[in-house]
């Protein structure tokens, strides 16, 4: 059948990335598995993406096992991987040895199809990663990170469909990650794509916007016979079309798939089940959502601006923060927003909202990404933005990894014997700070993944599992809480699990001990103290030598100490929220007098980080 569409399943990772923040375990996806491996999909993506950075940060889990235990569950179905180009799964550029090994070692536990893109779409970022997959002989896919702009055109995306081909792609998607294709727009690129390659082409669209189904059914009128869908039960909103729906869509035409519509809704029903235990990280913003045709921000990085925002007691400010989200993207010359370039877009965004001063404090990623090291930029960008943020240093033309030396012997040096394997190694070498305290709780056996929150019971009137609303006033601010549900009780504390405006939250309740009086205060018994953490140690900014951060984060280094003599606009910390490092600068000139934070620490803004005194 020419002309039989093959189906791409995301629910072992996008989908769920998309709509519970990535958080299925391992021990979820193999009890389906068998089924799975019967359907006959063209592939199962299960890897890539937020997939390593949720493992080892809240699951717990080492995501190379997670990869070997599916292989061997899944041996008749290619398996798929999302993978970043130069920079791999993590933020940064990784020299071209870290790309061939990463690649290699995926290869060999398991990995077939590797889907490459650019976050600036330079096809110069690409180049390494394919050569690496081509030699390890799985399928290299080129993908092309979608969007629109004043910079941007079909045209343009067909030739960079051409340059990859060339490079050795064995297909290119079209990867539509915010779900702004639009039907009739969708079927001239895949006609031009399909008339300018040799290769198969592949669309990859996110529901956010509802459009997606009508945009892969006019890909496919327009020639292109590979989609990407998810199952039923975890489809549309910020995941994918359902794969049930279309495979009913294209049965009995010329483009039916073949699939077997009862066995795919028998593993809709299973994971219907299953996304009952990941409850807790629904978003609100899993419904369609048009606002993507106008700041095309994705679903799920909404959800992260609204935690930052929550966090900083000004949800109220999010209208402004999607209004300034296409001013920054306009500075940094037309990004497309997709990971990691959403992130540093959508960071900088809150930044200059919150300090009420656009790019009074830049994050470190913007001005790596001004500086060309991340690679060029889809448009000009703003001299005057970038001559704040890097100064007079020199911008980069060249492929940024050709600056880069080799860095496998240095990262095994680093993390020393708690790495046992090459994929330790690369733990490590993704996600420095999280990797090494992985490998190092793994070697105490005290690995504890982020708890779940107990499944309401709707039969039970217990106060346990009923919810219980009410509103919070805080600093002028009105929270909604919802008490969704309780832990075990201990005799000295108890876990609730809260919504605050929708948003999952858990709390840790210490009991402390009654004070009891008998004959005055001499007494007295006095109470228990909780646990205090470094924060409530911290004076609160006063003065202007005082250092303080912009939003919640936490301190990645201390670049001062005290006595230190040190000049205005010194950097002397470096912080790290939504995964973005921003570098805290010296008020005033003086001398460091006290240094009232060290690395790890949760910090938040009107905090005495640093005192100086001029």
């Amino acid at each position: 059948m020419p002309n039989k569409v093959h189906i791409t399943e995301t629910i072992l990772r996008d989908a769920h990335q998309s709509l519970l923040a990535t958080r299925m375990r391992t021990e979820d996806m193999l009890p389906v598995c068998e089924r799975l491996d019967k359907i006959g999909f063209w592939s199962l993506e299960v890897w890539g993406g937020a997939t390593f950075d949720s493992c080892v940060r809240f699951l717990k889990e080492d995501p190379w096992e997670r990869l070997r235990k599916l292989r061997e569950a899944l041996p008749n179905t290619r398996l798929q991987m999302l993978l970043r180009g130069q920079n791999l799964l993590g933020y940064r550029h990784y020299s071209d040895d870290v790309v061939k090994a990463f690649v290699k070692r995926s290869a060999n536990n398991g990995m077939d199809v590797f889907r490459i893109f650019d976050a600036l779409n330079d096809v110069r970022n690409l180049r390494v990663a394919i050569e690496a997959v081509k030699e390890a002989g799985m399928h290299a896919q080129g993908a092309i990170s979608y969007t629109t702009s004043p910079v941007h055109d079909n045209a343009q995306f067909v030739e960079m469909a051409k340059q990859m081909q060339e490079m050795g792609c064995d297909s290119i998607t079209v990867k539509d990650m915010a779900g702004l294709l639009t039907p009739m727009v969708a079927g001239e690129l895949i006609h031009d794509m399909v008339e300018a390659l040799e290769v198969p082409v592949h669309i990859h669209s996110h529901a956010t916007s509802g459009l997606a189904e009508m945009s892969q059914f006019k890909g496919i009128e327009n020639g292109c016979r590979h989609i990407d869908t998810a199952i039923s039960s975890m489809a549309g909103g910020t995941s994918h079309p359902p794969t049930e729906s279309m495979v009913a869509a294209l049965r009995g035409t010329e483009y039916d798939t073949g699939l077997d519509l009862e066995a795919l809704q028998e593993i809709g029903f299973y994971f219907y089940e299953v996304r009952k235990k990941y409850h807790q990280f629904e978003s609100d913003y899993t419904g369609v959502d048009t606002r993507v045709q106008i700041n095309q921000v994705p679903g799920g990085m909404i959800s992260n601006l609204a935690n930052q925002l929550k966090e900083q007691g000004s949800l109220n400010r999010m209208n402004e923060v999607l209004k300034e989200i296409p001013r920054v993207r306009e500075d940094l010359g037309y990004p497309p927003l997709v990971t990691p370039s959403s992130q540093i877009v959508g960071t900088q965004a809150v930044l200059n909202v919150l300090t009420k001063e656009r790019y009074k404090s830049i994050t470190n990623e913007v001005k790596l990404c001004l500086q060309g090291r991340y690679g060029k930029a889809p448009g000009p960008v703003n001299d005057v933005v970038r001559q704040q943020a890097i100064g007079n240093e020199d911008v980069i033309e060249c492929r940024p990894a050709d600056l880069l030396k080799d860095e496998m012997d240095e990262l095994h040096r680093q993390i020393g014997e708690l790495a046992k394997t090459d994929e330790d190694v690369m733990i490590y070498a993704m996600f420095p700070e999280i990797g090494r305290q992985f490998l190092k709780d793994r070697a105490e056996g005290s690995l504890q993944p982020e708890p779940l929150e107990p499944i309401p019971d709707e039969s039970e009137s217990s106060p346990n599992t009923a919810p219980t609303d009410f509103n919070v006033i805080y600093h002028g601010e009105t929270y909604h809480i919802e008490v969704k549900g309780t832990g075990q009780k201990s005799d000295t504390e108890r876990r609730f699990f809260l919504h605050m405006d929708g948003v999952p939250t858990e709390i840790l309740v210490e009991t402390l001990d009654e004070v009891v009086l008998t004959g005055g205060t001499q007494g007295a018994v006095p109470a228990r103290p909780g646990k205090k953490s470094s924060n409530g140690q911290r004076p609160r900014a006063t003065k202007e030598g005082h250092v303080t951060t912009s939003m919640p984060g936490v301190i990645v280094e201390v670049l001062v100490k005290e006595n230190d003599e040190i000049e205005a606009g010194d950097p002397v910390l470096i912080t790290e929220a939504m995964k973005m490092e921003t570098e805290v600068q010296a008020p005033i000139s003086g001398k460091v007098v006290a240094v009232n934070v060290v690395k790890g620490d949760s910090v938040n803004p009107d905090e005495a980080l640093v005192e100086i005194e001029g």
